[in-house]
């Protein structure tokens, strides 16, 4: 059986990943994105409306009156496939990477309880396995808020979505970007990941030192007494 010390590192990492598993699982169920334009008729300079684009990961939702319009619900991907192949390929991507997120964060959960359990070999079940399933659950939770960023701002898909769903000819201007809480919930996800990984390298590196500490009189004995 692992020490008291080890089971309280372990179990704590795993409720730390816990924690951040549930703040992602939320993130994922609501809104990521606020995206807001003015808009008028084409040609003319004169601002008579305003589109706002609210979007989940899988929902969406546009309020668009330039100066008449209406406001509907739509499926993201399925909107996004009927514009521009680089919006859809990078929203893909951030759900994907996401999921794989998810992933991760359930194995470093189950590898951390095991090791609260047992006392298993320095291989992919023990510390090693938590090591790179937390680490990666924090890269790729930092690739997805720089992929969603890119998207929101450096692609025309904010335009090309009002285009699709307004009821007739506008142009857009001033394009206001506003992220939401589902993307925000991904920092303390990363932070939670980090923690977990620090709980476990607390852990090693004492063990570590205390068996330093116990070979220490042995190497530290005059060779006198070492030939008996």
């Amino acid at each position: 059986m692992p020490s008291s010390k080890k089971t309280l590192h372990f179990l704590s990492s795993a409720l730390f990943t816990s924690i951040s598993v549930g703040l992602l699982g939320f993130g994922l169920s609501t809104q990521w994105v606020e995206i807001s334009m003015d808009c008028g008729s084409v040609g003319s300079d004169h601002v008579n409306g305003s589109a706002v684009i609210t979007m989940s990961l899988f929902d969406g939702s546009s309020e668009i009156f330039c100066p008449f319009g209406n406001k509907l619900p739509f499926d993201v991907f399925t909107k996004l496939s009927q514009i521009s192949t680089t919006p859809l390929v990078l929203h893909a991507l951030v759900v994907c990477l996401s999921v794989l997120c998810l992933l991760f964060s359930a194995l470093s959960i189950l590898i951390s309880l095991y090791n609260s359990l047992s006392n298993p070999y320095e291989t992919y079940m023990g510390p090693i396995g938590v090591y790179t399933c937390s680490s990666l659950s924090a890269c790729l939770s930092f690739v997805v808020l720089i992929l969603q960023v890119a998207n929101v701002n450096l692609t025309d898909m904010a335009e090309e979505l009002v285009h699709d769903l307004a009821l007739g000819a506008v142009e857009l201007k001033n394009k206001s970007v506003q992220m939401d809480i589902g993307y925000y919930l991904l920092i303390p996800y990363m932070a939670l990941s980090l923690v977990a990984i620090a709980l476990i390298y607390t852990y090693e590196h004492a063990a570590y030192t205390h068996r330093r500490e116990q070979q220490k009189p042995t190497e530290d004995a005059p060779k006198e007494i070492m030939m008996y």
